[in-house]
């Protein structure tokens, strides 16, 4: 018989998980923040729940936290606050509009990558690439400098478009990285 804390690092019930939904029903409000153009607002929850990731990665790792739940948990929240974002800041020309599709599109491809690979194999392990957390790691550094500039006033408009061509080669080359390893699995079935 499994152990009340075996249970739960295999189910729902851990603090990452936790702090992962809690980013998660963050982006609703992030959103309307955005929307109404409170963005001093908008900087600091975003500021909130970005460091929220790093600290449910960090317990997971340091206490033995990790579950199946979270592995699939912490990207979505992940996912669903960046595209939001990233969507609305673009739609209002806050970022460029391109970039928030270059953004969607690099999360399709690892998304229908997963479910293809998923279909074919009837496993998936959900193993982050490190030039996806590079990526992550870029995105949430243009988004916060652009609520910062938008929200503070703070004069970050040319740091700001230094890192729209960084998260652009990131996004880039984390789609390629992410195509490269489901193109390698899956020769790797075939043989």
């Amino acid at each position: 018989m499994q152990s009340k804390n075996a249970m739960a690092m295999n189910g729902i019930v851990t603090v990452p998980n936790g702090i992962s939904l809690l980013r998660l029903f963050a982006v609703p409000l992030m959103l309307w923040l955005l929307l109404e153009e409170a963005f001093a607002a908008a900087f600091w929850l975003f500021l909130i729940a970005s460091i929220s990731d790093g600290i449910d990665g960090f317990i997971a790792k340091r206490f033995n936290a990790r579950s199946v739940v979270g592995a699939y948990l912490d990207p979505i929240a992940d996912k669903a606050l960046l595209m939001g974002v990233y969507i609305t800041l673009g739609v209002a020309g806050h970022l460029p509009l391109w970039l928030a599709a270059l953004a969607v599109f690099r999360d399709l491809i690892i998304v229908g990558g997963a479910v293809l690979f998923r279909g074919l194999t009837g496993n998936l392990k959900m193993e982050p690439l490190l030039s996806g957390k590079l990526n992550t790691l870029a995105q949430i550094l243009l988004a916060a400098m652009a609520l910062a500039g938008l929200g503070l006033n703070l004069p970050v408009a040319p740091l700001t478009e230094i890192l729209v061509y960084f998260v652009t080669a990131t996004l880039l080359y984390s789609a390629g990285c992410y195509l490269a390893t489901w193109s390698w699995r899956a020769s790797g079935l075939e043989e």
